[in-house]
């Protein structure tokens, strides 16, 4: 019987970093500004171990996947609000199946709140990019 394996890349900050900036005036405060450089970088609650553990404990590999042996990665974004909130889940490179886009998606919506990030003292949004290998 093989076995199922899921990996998770740890290059997770790799690829572009966007926040808010706090200066920014109210009538423009749910724009995104790009940056390139975010002080205080959004963190899973317990660290980056914690949210390999967290997303490979809560990943279901797609029976209808797993029974056709369909394999890929997706590279999922999402922005962790200035309350530690997962918003705006999308999928920005498919695996090439749809089932295992929707799961990488759905564990990613079911994330607890995050540590915000910060810029000059002050919380952020930050866009950050989480890559999600299905591998049997």
């Amino acid at each position: 019987m093989k076995k199922l394996f899921f990996f998770f890349a740890a290059a997770m900050m790799a690829g572009s970093m966007m926040a808010q900036t706090p200066a920014q005036s109210d009538s423009i405060e749910n724009e995104i500004v790009e940056l390139t450089v975010v002080e205080q970088m959004p963190e899973f609650p317990g660290g980056q171990n914690a949210l390999i553990q967290y997303l490979s404990q809560n990943i279901r590999y797609p029976l209808i996947a797993k029974e056709n042996k369909i394999q890929g990665r997706t590279l999922v974004s999402f922005v962790v609000e200035k309350d530690g909130k997962i918003s705006n889940v999308q999928v920005l490179r498919s695996s090439g199946d749809m089932m295992l886009d929707r799961e990488a998606m759905r564990v990613i919506r079911s994330m607890p709140r995050w540590r915000p990030g910060f810029m000059k003292g002050q919380p952020v949004r930050v866009q950050y990019q989480v890559p999600i290998t299905f591998k049997l």
